[in-house]
């Protein structure tokens, strides 16, 4: 999809960041032309990396005016000197741009432990023709063992008038975020209150990116930004920030749906909706358990008709189940109904696991609360990724 978001400009480059040599582009600017109101929400790793904490820093001190990024080097675990790095990149895009590096949001995403190469980066970011339609460039800068860039645009007919919004994101592995994925920035032109904007990318995460699960692994830099330029005149109120808000979260799914279907080593995805949980907040707990159960992964990557596997995760969740009224679901085929195990067609079972996309049903049968995650299956071809990532 494409829809370019007023007065931002985007580009990407080659700089060589993890092996040296300009093979593949490996930064990018985002950059509006005037200050943003911005927010976002990082990782909850207690080892977070540089640039997070230089971003975090930024957000804090006001508006921003672009996001620099880098694939390849992650900038994470490199002590005093990692932090000054990333204060370098900021003041390297800064510098391009034509604006106080304070004013920079620092983004990077690959291996752990690497020394970032500054000038390298410093020296491609001068490179950068930054252009309006760019974005996939810029997405496709960001990748490290994704297969497709991620890159989104959605425009929303409000009352007030027409606004644009544009989200890049990257992320295959190290996915099972507790506030968003890898990387992923949204970008829109509408002119949005600063508390409003933090209230509504803490709710896109938790009903996106929140609710993906590749490995179970947490990043030490995941960073999701939300960037409002106001260069559309449009300011959302009452029943169009309502429909604004649905819109961040509509495109926050959609890039979320991208990154977990092209999640290292995926073959399946699989949807598990959850009902009648006691509350909303037990349903995603059951549905988040479900979706990174190894057991459950392997059964829908092995084609076994398991099911027990769903119903023994959503058990040990930590959310109110009562089983003798729970019903588990695959597809449409009621496996466990009500508290008993029904007859069912193993076979019609296999096929749908065998399936790219599956839909896994779990009522808990003690209230009306709900809630959806995306999980996917486990394979060979993950284990061969992530042993041979450094290599």
């Amino acid at each position: 999809m494409t829809a370019e978001p007023i007065g931002f400009r985007v580009g990407a480059a080659m700089a060589g960041v993890k092996t040296g040599k300009r093979e593949r582009l490996d930064v990018a600017l985002v950059v509006s032309d005037r200050p943003c109101t911005a927010a976002g929400v990082f990782t909850t790793n207690q080892v977070i990396a540089a640039p997070c904490i230089v971003t975090r820093r930024h957000l804090e001190r006001g508006a921003i005016r672009a996001i620099a990024v880098n694939s390849g080097i992650a900038n994470a675990c490199t002590g005093d000197q990692g932090e000054k790095d990333a204060i370098a990149m900021a003041e390297a895009a800064a510098k391009v741009v034509g604006c106080s590096p304070y004013e920079v949001a620092i983004a990077s995403t690959g291996v752990i432990g690497w020394p970032l190469p500054v000038d390298r980066i410093a020296k491609a970011f001068g490179e950068i023709e930054l252009r309006e339609n760019n974005w996939n460039e810029a997405a496709r800068a960001m990748m490290t063992t994704d297969t497709k860039p991620k890159s989104i645009g959605v425009t929303l007919d409000l009352g007030a008038g027409v606004v644009r919004l544009h989200g890049i994101a990257k992320g295959a592995g190290m996915i099972h975020p507790n506030m968003a994925t890898l990387l992923a920035f949204v970008m829109t032109d509408a002119e949005i209150e600063a508390a409003d904007l933090r209230r509504i990318v803490a709710a896109a995460a938790d009903a996106s990116f929140n609710a993906i699960s590749v490995d179970g692994d947490t990043s030490t830099n995941d960073t999701l930004l939300l960037l409002a330029n106001g260069a559309s005149g449009v300011r959302p109120r009452e029943s169009d920030l309502v429909t604004f808000e649905s819109g961040v979260r509509g495109l926050c799914e959609m890039l979320a749906g991208a990154i977990v279907a092209d999640g290292e080593g995926v073959t399946r995805v699989f949807e598990v909706k959850v009902s009648g949980a006691v509350s909303d907040a037990d349903a995603r707990l059951a549905a988040r358990t479900i979706t990174t159960s190894n057991l459950v992964k392997t059964a829908i990557h092995g084609a076994d008709p398991n099911w027990g596997r769903i119903l023994a995760a959503a058990g040990r969740s930590g959310a109110k189940v009562d089983q003798s009224r729970a019903t588990v679901r695959i597809a449409d085929i009621a496996v466990f109904e009500r508290g008993k195990p029904r007859a069912f067609d193993a076979d019609a079972v296999r096929l749908v696991f065998s399936q790219k996309d599956v839909a896994i049903g779990v009522d808990l049968g003690v209230g009306h609360g709900h809630a959806r995650a995306w999980g996917t299956d486990l394979s060979e071809e993950y284990v061969r990724i992530n042993a041979e990532y450094t290599t």
